[in-house]
């Protein structure tokens, strides 16, 4: 299976940056590196292999094609729905968050919606 392209939505870019910020300022350098690193294993992880992610949230959510993906070594879930020609990163979250909450804060475009 050919690899499709990672496409953050801007709620999930602000996520990573809000992570690394946090890693920055309450961990070290090493630290916020070390998940930008997990966080790019995962997307090539999920390029390659986006069935792979769990379905759970999004039958909670009633938000059918929402997958997520867990990343290595950090607390964080990466949540995506694929689409024909790309992957869709809604966010990228803390897995101790209130995650029906959170996504629903980024769903002015439901997952079945081209984007």
């Amino acid at each position: 299976m050919k690899s499709k392209p990672i496409i953050p939505r801007a709620s999930a870019s602000r996520d990573v940056e809000d992570a690394v910020d946090y890693y920055l300022n309450e961990a070290s350098e090493q630290i916020a590196l070390g998940f930008v690193e997990a966080l790019e294993q995962a997307y090539l992880h999920i390029a390659g292999q986006p069935a792979s992610g769990s379905p759970r949230h999004a039958h909670e959510l009633n938000l059918p094609g929402l997958r997520s993906w867990p990343l290595q070594r950090y607390p964080y879930l990466i949540f995506y729905v694929e689409r024909p020609n790309h992957i869709d990163i809604w966010r990228v979250l803390h897995g101790q968050r209130d995650i029906p909450a959170w996504l629903h804060d980024d769903t002015d475009t439901s997952p079945d919606t081209p984007h």
